[in-house]
């Protein structure tokens, strides 16, 4: 799907969107822009995307907002945001909004360019039988085939590619230590630095989704000094 994905960029600086679009054409994709969020829901409206490079700061409704909004949506459109070098509140928050990854203005087209095919790969589900796995621990099943979470009622539960990978991480290696630089590693975030909370807040976003109670949690223990544990019983299927 990535060299005919439909992308929508969102950035009021004509000079990025002409350059970016440029770039991205030349790879294969299919781009629209807009430069705002109105002409972002008429392009929503008469077109279908696979993901969304949006831009934080925009006149009138900022991206935060419109992060929020598209996440919201029943289609989950997989979000890169666009933020200023240095803004980390920015990014965390925006993370805390349903964003599948960030990037620092000003930054390379092909940085961007390998973001988008992360983000496209992690948001796909498998188009190949075989080699999907099935976990289940306390109720819920994650199929990691059709990149789905349902929890003990059956109902499906909507994951971030991002939370997704992280969820998936865990279940991968019950009942081990996993400390925030292996679990960036894992979930190929190879571009963050030392300082990166990115993990932390979509541990956050996971936690609130699935724990009875996030402010204790009781499947995915922090670790003081260490990391994080999944301490719940994992059965592969």
């Amino acid at each position: 799907m990535e060299q005919s994905a439909h992308l929508l960029l969102v950035d009021d600086d004509k000079e990025i969107r002409e350059l970016v679009t440029g770039f991205l054409q030349k790879h294969g994709y299919r781009v629209t822009a807009a430069a705002d969020g109105k002409q972002m829901d008429k392009a929503l409206e008469s077109g279908l995307f696979d993901l969304a490079i949006l831009d934080l700061m925009l006149p009138g409704e900022d991206g935060l907002s419109i992060c929020r909004r598209l996440n919201a949506d029943e289609r989950r459109l997989p979000i890169i945001m666009l933020t200023a070098m240095g803004e980390d509140m920015d990014r965390i928050v925006g993370l805390e909004m349903g964003a599948d990854d960030y990037i620092a203005k000003p930054f390379n087209p092909r940085e961007l360019l390998a973001r988008i095919k992360a983000v496209l790969r992690r948001s796909a589900p498998a188009e190949t039988p075989g080699g999907e796995t099935i976990f289940g621990f306390e109720g819920w099943v994650l199929d990691t085939g059709r990149r789905t979470l349902t929890d003990p009622e059956g109902a499906l539960v909507e994951l971030t590619a991002g939370e997704f990978d992280l969820l998936a991480a865990f279940l991968e290696r019950p009942r081990r230590v996993l400390n925030r630089d292996q679990l960036l590693d894992i979930t190929r975030r190879r571009m963050a630095s030392p300082f990166d909370r990115s993990i932390d807040v979509q541990l956050s976003r996971l936690r609130k989704k699935i724990e009875p109670d996030h402010k204790n949690p009781a499947f995915i223990k922090t670790i003081r000094g260490g990391g994080y544990m999944l301490t719940a019983e994992v059965v592969r299927h």
